[in-house]
């Protein structure tokens, strides 16, 4: 079974910051992107984060309220098309998987959750696009709403990634209480800043990188601030920074501020990213940083266009662990093979998108073997934990676990997994073929495994055999048989017949 990479003339990305939410369309034409729409409000997330991490009501109402809005505008799209992620506050809200099933139904469209690495990894690809070709290495530097992204990259391809739990938002309401701007408060935030940044200090000092970059709202915004305030020709440096938190204090609160190319939904937010910004220039010896006009977005739509041209992050990635973990590569294509022959003769009941439940299947034929590194005993619990927890460049939270379960699941007991047992579930069926195709493959040769014909129905699972050649392979035998017995424990019947 050959996957078709789909190919669209509009894709479309979602980006649920902690600050903003925002909408960017692009044309593809003739494998570039033409950006030609864009929506943004500012949601301010974040700011109804609770100190026990449990977003209220009035920030889940501007959410899906800002949602509904967005699905419109993306309304007639194909699912393939459009990629949405939420990022630091969704990773740190405890109420955030209720939320994200609102938020999916007002989209009318699945929702990741990125880590901040990968956050940081799709900013890169973002910013690099946007600005000249050098063969110097840049620093990006994204002040988001909850997070800050710190990233070191050359052409583009990042080598340095770090998201540090910091943001403008969280920094304005912890360090700002009600808009007030002093001396002492700004002294408090820079100072929790550069604790924060001397974690990565020696990664990303200045010895390391020719050229810095800002990017996203906070980083544009005081740009602009600089330059149409002369503090600045539109760079951003130290000085000017300086004299703007000493316009800020002399303001003495957010709602008093009167500052050419402040805005009013970012003036409330301006000090804790002033604060982080200018812990970042001084802790890193920054002395100068350029604006850049692409962020995470644009990185999303990058990474999407590269799907739809056969570039991959994620396929780039699982080759990658297959070398880290010194895959069995005939293994692999063995596992690989009969497993696509399975699913081929059950994929017309598939409730999920089949060509989704192909790449699941590749990628854990591909990975399954990983955790022989680590111990053969309980392999695939290594194995698992691997894909779970790894950094995966290209991979969303969500698409980690799944292919984890995946993984998991493959041999032994089914009783422990951690998901509602149940026929109708499109991962059972996932999970027996994978089981199926290493079962088959035990003795690691490429002598033939016989015909076999899978069924899947309302009931039970069904496996046809030829007799002769099962009295010929007893070992297999038995370990059908073992298979059975693991399936009945779950109350799911697989026939031998």
């Amino acid at each position: 079974m050959a996957t078709q990479k789909p190919s669209f003339s509009e894709i479309a990305a979602v980006d649920l910051g902690s600050n903003s939410f925002r909408l960017q369309l692009a044309r593809v034409s003739d494998g570039h992107l033409i950006f030609h729409d864009s929506l943004r409000e500012p949601v301010r997330l974040g700011a109804g984060l609770s100190k026990d991490k449990h977003l209220d009501a009035d920030a889940q109402r501007r959410a899906i309220d800002c949602l509904r809005k967005f699905g419109e505008r993306l309304r007639g799209l194909p699912p393939q098309a459009v990629r949405a992620v939420a990022t630091n506050t969704f990773r740190v809200a405890k109420n955030a998987p209720q939320l994200l099933a609102e938020a999916q139904a007002a989209l009318g469209f699945p929702i990741e959750i990125i880590a901040g690495r990968e956050e940081a990894r799709m900013i890169f690809v973002g910013v690099s696009h946007s600005l000249p070709q050098a063969a110097h290495k840049r620093l990006v530097i994204d002040i988001g709403g909850g997070s800050t992204e710190f990233i070191i990259g050359e052409g583009l391809e990042p080598i340095e990634m770090e998201s540090l739990y910091m943001g403008c938002v969280s920094y304005s309401l912890k360090f700002f209480p009600e808009g007030k701007l002093t001396e002492e408060n700004f002294a408090k935030a820079q100072l929790a800043a550069s604790s924060e940044i001397q974690i990565i200090r020696k990664s990303f000092a200045s010895s390391n990188w020719q050229e810095a970059v800002g990017s996203s709202g906070t980083a544009r915004s005081l740009g602009e601030i600089l330059r149409l305030n002369g503090f600045s020709d539109g760079a951003i440096t130290r000085d000017g920074l300086k004299k703007l938190r000493e316009l800020l204090i002399k303001a003495k609160d957010t709602k008093k501020i009167e500052i050419d190319g402040l805005s009013a939904d970012r003036a409330a937010v301006l000090p804790g990213g002033l604060s982080i910004m200018l812990a970042a220039f001084e802790s890193l010896k920054i002395e100068t940083m350029t604006t850049a006009n692409s962020a995470l977005r644009e990185g999303v739509l990058y990474e999407l266009l590269g799907r739809m041209s056969h570039q991959d992050t994620r396929e780039e990635t699982v080759i990658s662990f297959m070398r880290r973990y010194q895959v069995d590569q005939d293994q692999v294509k063995r596992v690989e093979q009969l497993a696509l022959s399975l699913l081929s003769q059950v994929s017309y009941k598939f409730t999920m998108d089949v060509e989704v439940a192909e790449q699941y299947l590749i990628w854990a034929a591909k990975l399954h073997e990983i955790g022989i590194s680590i111990a053969h005993s309980g392999y695939h619990k290594h194995s698992a934990y691997i894909i779970e927890n790894a950094d995966m460049p290209g991979f969303s939270k969500k698409e980690q676990e799944a292919l984890g379960l995946l993984v998991r699941a493959q041999r032994r007991t089914l009783t422990k997994l951690n998901m509602p047992i149940s026929l109708a579930d499109d991962r059972f069926i996932l999970v027996l073929i994978l089981r199926l195709a290493i079962l088959f493959h035990r003795n690691r040769l490429d002598d033939s495994y016989p015909e076999l014909e899978l069924s899947w129905n309302k009931s039970d699972f069904s496996l046809t055999i030829e007799k002769h050649w099962l009295n010929d392979n007893p070992l297999t035998e038995a370990e059908l048989a073992n298979e059975v017995a693991y399936w009945k424990e779950v109350d799911i019947p697989l026939l031998l017949s």
